[in-house]
């Protein structure tokens, strides 16, 4: 095969939808133009009027089809990735859990057993791995959601050097920044192209300004887990959510799954955000893909027991949300919902998270040079194919 020629479409450019055709030879877009000649050998996709965007980047997700990363096997990577591949995700980052540290070190073992499986699969591996988001140990006790508390630590500089030890593939931490030692390390991690994330934290606004000045650039999963405006006699003081419209350099996600966060929190958000500073995750746990009912978050050997029901996943006492089983696609189509422009939920779900992390060169646009992950819409926002390096996935076939 030559090439793989997409035709009949409309596709999200930097510059917005245009009627276009798009090459993809050798893994990468090779071609755009209004009307690009098939040559023999191609594979010519009628995209019958879809849209064709950028393949869509979870910078936050823990698993999905009944696997979770935290199992600690290739075969729960490999399911999450294929699961998540059938929504339109072309490249995802693990998440681990605040847990045991054997299961953190199955965790990495895990990662790079799949990753090598991956490369054998191709095609039907789905999604692939952009690096490893690590949510905790480092989070502060009262804003642990569903986080295991009985494995919560300080950090510390040298507590930073032995998880960096782990693994070359870690690409985001988060942490409460309030903790002694956390600007610190979020220092150390950005010197080393790290991204620092703050969540799970009950900071105020000026925490936040020492945190920011000390490299934390992100918040995680927006208004989940995070302290707001609170008094003190008769002041209020400004909390995590205030500081992260307040400050321009630090950008946020939303769980777009219509339970996490209300529509009028979601355009509130990207009203005073922007596109540029507003990711969609799914912060999925393993019920994304699945039947309704008991499940676990974290490793089915030492997570904690949880309840998928309505759309989202709840502690077991419906006292608060454990993890979404939201994919991205859904994500996408609810921030529409909400009344936010289609071209600004699909840069969400793609360009913006590239950017962030610093693999916008490569991923996130649909322009010649650029990796060929795309995904193809219908009318209505359903997935409908998706492309991973050049190759359609052969688990939505």
């Amino acid at each position: 095969m030559n090439r793989l020629l997409f035709t009949g479409g409309t596709v999200l450019l930097p510059t917005g939808f245009r009627r276009m055709d798009a090459a993809v030879s050798g893994g990468v877009i090779s071609a755009l133009a209004p009307d690009i000649a098939p040559e023999e050998g191609d594979a010519v996709v009628d995209l019958q009027g879809d849209l064709l965007v950028p393949g869509f980047i979870d910078m936050h997700v823990h698993g999905g089809g009944g696997a979770d990363f935290m199992d600690g096997t290739a075969d729960a990577f490999l399911t999450a990735c294929r699961v998540h591949a059938r929504h339109g995700t072309t490249t995802l980052y693990p998440t681990a859990l605040t847990a045991a540290d054997e299961d953190m070190d199955a965790f990495f073992a895990a990662l790079e057993t799949a990753e090598r499986a991956r490369k054998a699969a191709r095609a039907s591996a789905g999604a692939r791995i952009g690096g490893v988001h690590v949510e905790g140990p480092w989070l502060a006790p009262a804003q642990a959601g569903a986080q295991d508390p009985k494995y919560l630590r300080t950090p510390s500089e040298e507590e930073c050097e032995k998880l960096l030890a782990r693994s070359d593939r870690i690409a985001v931490v988060t942490m409460a920044p309030e903790l002694d030692g956390a600007c610190e390390c979020a220092s150390l991690l950005a010197a080393r192209g790290i991204l620092p994330a703050m969540g799970h934290s009950a900071a105020d606004l000026e925490q936040v300004r020492t945190a920011v000045d000390s490299g934390f650039r992100h918040m995680v999963h927006f208004y989940s887990a995070m302290s707001t405006v609170r008094r003190e006699n008769s002041y209020r003081i400004p909390g995590m959510v205030e500081a992260g419209y307040l400050f321009d350099a630090v950008t946020v996600e939303a769980i777009a799954d219509g339970h996490h966060l209300p529509l009028s929190l979601l355009r509130l958000i990207h009203k005073v955000k922007g596109p540029e500073r507003m990711v969609l995750v799914t912060d999925a746990m393993r019920g994304a893909g699945m039947p309704e009912g008991p499940s676990v978050l974290g490793s089915q050997k030492n997570g904690r027991e949880v309840l998928v029901e309505g759309g989202v996943a709840r502690l077991p006492d419906r006292s608060g949300f454990a993890g979404s089983v939201c994919t991205m696609d859904r994500a996408v189509r609810t921030a529409v919902s909400a009344g936010i422009p289609l071209e600004d939920a699909l840069r969400m779900a793609s360009g913006t998270p590239s950017k962030i992390l610093g693999t916008a060169g490569r991923r996130g646009a649909v322009l010649p040079g650029m990796d060929a992950d795309l995904a193809r819409l219908d009318g209505d926002l359903n997935v409908r194919m998706t492309v991973v390096g050049g190759r359609i996935f052969a688990g939505n076939c």
